[in-house]
């Protein structure tokens, strides 16, 4: 049952390469002049836009589970996504919703998604915000923070969850450069995290099972400065000095312009969405503003 309150969505599929594609589209309450907007984000799914979408009744809002997440199952024997597999999901899922130019909203891993799909398909999209990608590649302490990533992954794969988990939470919180040492250095203990310490097994975490790829993408930035897309980049006014952070500035470097402050921290745009708020109305006034501006 939907409350009153809520904005409706038709949950849909799409067959892509190695995979089928859910997404969720709630329509315009009433006409709208507005492209359609995707919010997108990885390795999250599109449970946590729930609370921005109720801000963007004007127009068409589509949201999706990437490819391994949630109700995006990959297909036996599929490889582990890639930042182009997504890039190449979401062409296809333009091109099914047939309303070329859209405008799109990315988050952390969705951000770089957003910024391969602009590369190769600008004529699909109006205006790409970038919000803090994770690229540490960008940064000037970029082989601590590689290493640091790897470390992440490593520790996942030999220690599982927890100790990764807790590994990478006090990665992302870290202001500054990323110490030398981090890579090496044991990983914190998970119960400070409120983690669990034993091993279930599992290898299956979208985020923890694909740090390297995640973080060691590089952007086209020729091609991103070529095309027809504004590309805007996002940084959070609370996380500055964190990876992601820094990451927004090196991007927005590359692309030869400023990036805009958001309202709140990585994840300022949530309600509460898996325990975590930001906020998400400031937020989305902010995001009005920018989608609004003039080319």
């Amino acid at each position: 049952m939907t409350d009153s309150n809520t904005q409706a969505s038709d949950s849909k599929t799409l067959d892509a390469r190695g995979a089928t594609i859910a997404y969720d589209v709630r329509e315009a309450e009433g006409s709208s002049t507005h492209p359609t907007l995707l919010l997108i984000a990885q390795p999250m799914d599109a449970r946590g836009f729930s609370s921005l979408a109720e801000h963007f009744r004007d127009r068409r809002v589509v949201t999706y589970d990437p490819r391994g997440v949630n109700r995006s199952e990959l297909a036996e024997g599929s490889s582990k996504p890639t930042v182009e597999d997504r890039a190449d999901d979401l062409h296809r899922l333009i091109s099914e919703l047939g309303s070329n130019p859209v405008d799109i909203f990315g988050s952390s891993g969705g951000a770089t998604d957003g910024l391969e799909l602009v590369a190769r398909h600008p004529e699909q999209v109006h205006t790409l915000v970038a919000h803090e990608p994770p690229l540490a590649g960008l940064l000037p302490d970029r082989e601590a923070a590689l290493a640091a990533a790897v470390s992440v992954q490593e520790t996942y794969e030999r220690d599982g969850f927890g100790p990764a988990m807790a590994k990478f939470m006090a990665l992302s919180s870290l202001k500054g450069p990323i110490p030398a040492e981090f890579a090496e250095g044991p990983a914190p203990d998970p119960s400070a995290f409120g983690m669990p310490a034993e091993d279930d097994g599992s290898r299956d975490d979208p985020l923890l099972s694909n740090m390297v790829g995640g973080t060691h993408y590089e952007p086209d930035f020729e091609a991103l400065r070529a095309g027809s897309t504004r590309v805007v980049i996002g940084a959070g006014a609370e996380s500055e000095g964190e990876m992601t952070h820094r990451a927004a500035l090196a991007v927005a470097e590359g692309l030869e312009a400023d990036a805009v402050i958001f309202p709140s921290h990585h994840g300022g745009f949530l309600g509460g969405e898996f325990g975590w708020a930001g906020e998400p109305e400031a937020f989305a006034v902010k995001l009005h503003e920018v989608l609004d501006q003039e080319r």
